[in-house]
């Protein structure tokens, strides 16, 4: 049965055959009522579709279930929603043309083809779609990409493709979504428009679970130059793709940052730390034009770069000391920075998460098993981490934003049902004992609903388990996520490292990869995926590339046509430090270091091995609180708490004031106000003080009332509690 949409409203081939005397289609429910109910939102979640249903009425949400809302409609109070005798007095109609007093108000046109779809389907028995009928396979949308004017607009046309090679026009029957409806609306009816200004957005139109999208594009208003474009110093893949989008979009980029911002820039993103400020001279007085690549390759090869890449590991798998054990805990640290340490690949790194077993006090991604004990619970956690599938909706229902199932998730889960473990349990407040992880004889997960026995099963593709009892389901699932035809595995963790780099992810968030969450720039992403596959998982690898790419290096100072950029990286984004590596830099800078329980004497903030020492620094700028679970980005916000705490928090003004740091130090010492000004601007800022700065600053040394360390103090101060201090630019 073909269907077409005409000025739209949507009109039925069916009906016109109907019409000339041919026979009417059979309607079933799956392939013509279901998707009826999903499109006039009888189904979601602030209707029938919510966990309690609405008025003793429940449906799955987004028809995830058909045999589930077929006995709720044809079975349930007494089958009091249908009457096949006269289908126009069934309750089910009745209530959504608003007939009769409905919540949810007027759904059905009386007058409209699903109303005259659904009565016929009642009229005729209430039939099943036949099992042997074709599957749909997958739905596409036309056209995928369109650049459009200031408010104008077109219309999407949505295709079913099925089993047995048709396909079938269900515009009428899609729902239609947009990511930025500010920059492209798009109705229910599938007509997109665009807004005044200038923009991006993807719209995703949805039929039976599963999506299609069309990337829109609103220019900016006048022409630039191909000239202009040619100008940009392209160093690698990464500029020519980016170059590629912002062509598209009318975007033109920010020039290239000067040598002082790239410095601090790179330090504290490759390895967490300013740079002191003899390192900072040596770098900015080189003449070499590769100096910015031998930097990175020179931080790439620092102790520190470990321990910063692993804290923003342990923020993702870190669990909690007071309920696995201190010492589980400390060893999962431990093992992760080794990791970092000897720059293991990633796919190794991920296989031997994946499968971890032995002794937690042994092997530290045993812990991991040791804090999630269910299949259901370490499923989403895998597959959020290391696929960037986030699948937690699916446990209880059909992904309301992707074509992820029930069955699905349990049959993923299932590859962990083996998982043995012998010792001591789980204890809290107090597990400090071992425990050993073990493949297991047997284990199986049924699903809620059937109470079926699922299979281990992939996503997609297949990951064929061994048929020996010693062969541990893991190991296929390890083998099937790091596989090169595999492409979420590379893809979430350039995105990720990416997103560290860069401010902001392709996608964001960056562990969200879906259809309804599109990647900024795809080609970019497939093309780092590809580079990151293509050179071993090599983490260093992959920020060297990034690092090296004009993208990378651009100032964050916007000009006139990239001003509105946020997501496509023609200037670059301005990041808050994190927590650990702002206590750590007012530690460098004031030369007073600090001290942490259960750890070190003089450790740093980055190597603090879990989020349950205290420091009230660190909780304020946002490490990720000790009570939630991983997985968890800590977020880059700032607030009026954090610069509250660096103007008054008495932790700082000790290190400020301290005998033993490096204000005490500089006052003492025979250094002129102008090599004191100096100095400190290349220890906060790695760059030194242009002729303002420098005047404003070596003013305060000519003041008689204020002694030399006052000075000193007053300046370091300022310089701390400076956007350009606490902010990566």
């Amino acid at each position: 049965m073909m269907r077409f949409a005409i000025l739209g409203l949507a009109m039925f081939a069916a009906v016109e055959a109907a019409q000339a005397g041919e026979p009417k289609a059979p309607i079933t429910f799956e392939r013509d009522v279901e998707p009826i109910l999903t499109r006039a939102g009888c189904n979601s979640g602030p209707c029938h579709g919510k966990a309690s249903g609405q008025n003793g009425f429940m449906l799955s949400l987004q028809g995830f279930d058909p045999t589930f809302d077929h006995i709720a409609i044809a079975r349930e109070a007494g089958g009091r929603r249908v009457l096949r005798s006269a289908p126009e007095q069934s309750l089910l109609l009745q209530k959504a043309a608003a007939h009769v007093p409905h919540g949810g108000g007027r759904k059905l046109d009386p007058d409209g083809p699903f109303y005259e779809t659904i009565r016929r389907w009642i009229a005729d028995g209430l039939p099943r779609t036949p099992a042997d009928a074709p599957k749909l396979v997958r739905v596409s949308v036309e056209p995928t990409e369109r650049a459009l004017k200031p408010e104008e607009s077109f219309d999407l046309r949505v295709t079913a493709h099925f089993s047995d090679g048709s396909s079938e026009d269900v515009t009428p029957l899609a729902t239609f979504g947009s990511s930025e409806a500010t920059a492209v609306a798009v109705d229910a009816n599938g007509r997109a428009r665009a807004g005044k200004l200038a923009g991006e957005a993807t719209i995703s139109a949805r039929y039976e679970g599963l999506f299609a999208n069309c990337d829109v594009f609103v220019p900016l208003a006048g022409e630039v130059s191909e000239s202009e474009y040619a100008a940009f110093p392209r160093a690698n893949f990464i500029d020519d793709l980016a170059l590629a989008k912002w062509k598209k979009l009318g975007l033109t980029p920010s020039a290239v940052a000067g040598d002082a911002t790239f410095l601090r820039r790179a330090h504290l993103d490759v390895i967490g730390r300013l740079p002191t400020p003899d390192e900072a001279r040596a770098f900015l007085d080189d003449p070499a034009p590769d100096r910015r690549a031998r930097l990175v390759d020179r931080l790439l090869q620092r102790p520190e770069y470990a321990d910063h890449w692993a804290t923003k590991w342990m923020d993702l798998l870190r669990p909690n000391p007071y309920r696995v054990g201190i010492k589980a805990v400390f060893n999962l640290d431990g093992w992760i920075r080794e990791a970092f340490r000897k720059n293991l690949p990633y796919d190794e790194f991920a296989r031997r998460i994946v499968a971890a077993r032995g002794s937690t006090f042994e092997q530290g991604p045993g812990t991991i098993f040791r804090d999630h004990r269910e299949p259901i619970e370490i499923a989403p956690v895998v597959g959020q981490l290391f696929l960037g599938i986030r699948l937690d909706c699916a446990k209880c229902h059909h992904h309301p934003f992707e074509s992820w199932s029930q069955d699905q998730f349990y049959e993923f889960a299932a590859f962990f049902t083996r998982v043995g473990r012998k010792g001591t349990g789980l204890s809290p407040p107090i597990s400090g004992s071992e425990e050993i992880v073990f493949t297991a004889k047997s284990g199986s997960i049924k699903h809620p609903l059937t109470g079926a026995v699922l299979p281990p099963k992939p996503l997609f593709g297949e990951a064929p388990v061994s048929d020996d009892p010693e062969a541990d389901p893991r190991e296929a699932l390890a083998r099937w996520m790091t596989a090169p035809e595999n492409r979420y595995f590379a893809k979430v963790m350039a995105n990720r490292v990416w997103g560290d780099l860069m401010g902001v992810g392709i996608v964001d968030p960056v562990d969200d990869i879906r259809a309804t969450n599109p990647p900024s720039n795809g080609p970019l992403l497939e093309a780092l995926a590809d580079d990151f596959r293509g050179h071993g998982y090599d983490v260093k690898h992959l920020i060297r590339a990034i690092t090296a790419s004009t993208v990378y290096a651009l100032s964050s100072e916007p000009n006139g046509r990239n001003v509105a950029d946020v997501r496509n990286f023609s200037r670059h984004y301005r990041q808050r430090l994190r927590a650990e590596t702002l206590l750590d830099a007012v530690g460098d800078v004031t030369g007073v270091p600090d001290s942490f329980d259960a750890s070190p004497p003089r450790s740093r903030a980055a190597a603090t091995w879990t989020n349950r020492i205290p420091s009230l620094f660190l909780d304020t700028f946002g490490r990720p609180d000790a009570n939630q679970d991983p997985p968890c980005e800590r977020t880059s916000d700032t607030a009026v708490v954090q610069a509250l705490h660096l103007m008054n928090s008495p932790g700082v003004h000790e290190k400020l004031t301290s005998d033993e740091g490096r204000v005490a130090a500089m006052a003492k010492g025979d250094a002129t106000p102008k090599a004191i000004v100096e100095e400190l601007f290349l220890l906060a800022y790695a760059r030194r003080p242009d002729a303002e700065e420098a005047e404003v600053a070596e003013a305060l040394f000519r003041d008689p009332q204020k002694p030399r360390r006052a000075a000193v103090e007053d300046l370091l101060w300022a310089l701390l509690n400076s956007p350009e201090f606490v902010f990566k630019d």
